[in-house]
């Protein structure tokens, strides 16, 4: 059994052998891989594309699906915590995809869970599935994934697609421009974590200029119900908006444009049509990319990870003095024994990944 929770979590090679398996599956289905296997899908949080392609993923391999789209018609209306919540659901199934509003809470659903937990989004921290498929339509729209040149342009501070994406994009040695306000710019924990991987980077406050050496072009949609202050929302919520006239002729004839959607006025529809645009492609690349997760979270398939591949592993300790000072972290809401992750000197909360100082 395997879970995904952060990219972190995963080496080169076992993110390789990963898209490897979600192409098989593209190409040759198997419509009965997991016959036997019963899926939890609680979705805490609104969710299209990632609920309904957890969905038909499962499906298309031959589980069954039971859970909900909304805490409003569970007991959490009763005050039922999430570590109840998750100790119940996996008595109930094998497999448990979840999406949550707090950062970290993922995490600490593996820690209460007897069944593998599949992150489906927490808060604004990690978004594992998200990225895969990224990864996936990237190499098979550019052909390779090693030294390419990404933008990541819109809310890249709340943008938890933004932040599992560069985590497993710099091991494979690409360049990044992080394009953004200050307001709205990449945390400084993201920045620390390529910076101790000598990772290149640029902070930009406006893609123009770079447009024309970019590879991918990654729009976010700026969120709002990230925002704690709705006039700081205002200020940005259209800063960023691209269509067929600022974009077509004035970037690389190879340039591709993704998006983890839903999108509202960052992309003009008139780019659609484009041979730019393949974040519909993107989405629709879900469905193998999570029918391969599912393989390995129920242990059908297995990443034989090469000796060669594993990383030194963060060191971890529990320290219950120390309490990570991020208010929308899962700490913050249940009993925890305050984890902490350390590497190259630098503590940070082992739920939702902020430094600790």
């Amino acid at each position: 059994m395997r879970d995904f929770i952060s990219m972190k979590d995963f080496t080169k090679g076992e993110i390789l052998r990963i898209l490897k398996l979600a192409k098989s599956l593209k190409e040759n289905p198997q419509g009965n891989l997991l016959g036997d296997k019963i899926v939890s899908s609680l979705f805490f949080e609104p969710s299209t594309r990632t609920r309904l392609s957890f969905t038909s993923a499962a499906y298309r391999v031959g589980a069954k699906v039971l859970g909900f789209d909304s805490p409003d018609a569970t007991s959490l209306k009763k005050g039922e915590s999430l570590r109840d919540t998750i100790k119940m659901t996996g008595a109930y199934s094998d497999v448990i995809v979840m999406r949550h509003p707090i950062d970290g809470a993922a995490r600490f659903a593996t820690e209460v869970s007897n069944v593998p937990i599949i992150n489906g989004g927490d808060g604004a921290n990690e978004h594992p599935s998200q990225t895969l498929l990224d990864l996936y339509t990237i190499q098979e729209e550019m052909g390779k994934i090693e030294n390419l040149k990404i933008a990541f342009v819109g809310d890249l501070k709340y943008g938890r697609t933004v932040h599992s994406l560069s985590k497993a994009l710099s091991m494979f040695n690409c360049e990044f421009y992080f394009v953004a306000p200050d307001l709205i710019q990449i945390p400084e924990h993201i920045l620390k974590f390529l910076n101790n991987r000598n990772i290149k980077y640029t902070l930009v406050d406006d893609y123009k200029d770079i447009l024309p050496e970019i590879d991918v072009m990654y729009m976010t949609r700026i969120q709002r119900e990230r925002f704690e202050n709705l006039d700081e929302y205002e200020k940005v919520k259209t800063v960023y908006e691209i269509d067929k006239n600022s974009i077509v002729g004035k970037c690389k004839e190879e340039m591709i444009i993704l998006h983890p959607l839903p999108r509202v006025t960052e992309i003009n529809i008139d780019l659609d049509d484009t041979k730019h645009a393949l974040y519909f492609k993107q989405a629709a690349n879900g469905v193998p990319v999570r029918e391969a997760m599912y393989a390995i979270a129920l242990g059908k398939y297995h990443l034989d990870e090469d000796e060669m591949d594993v990383e030194k592993r963060d060191s971890i300790s529990a320290h219950e003095e120390i309490q990570c000072k991020n208010n929308r972290c899962i700490t913050q809401i249940e009993k925890t024994r305050n984890k902490v992750l350390e590497e190259n000197g630098i503590k940070y909360c082992y739920y939702c990944g902020r430094e600790i100082k």
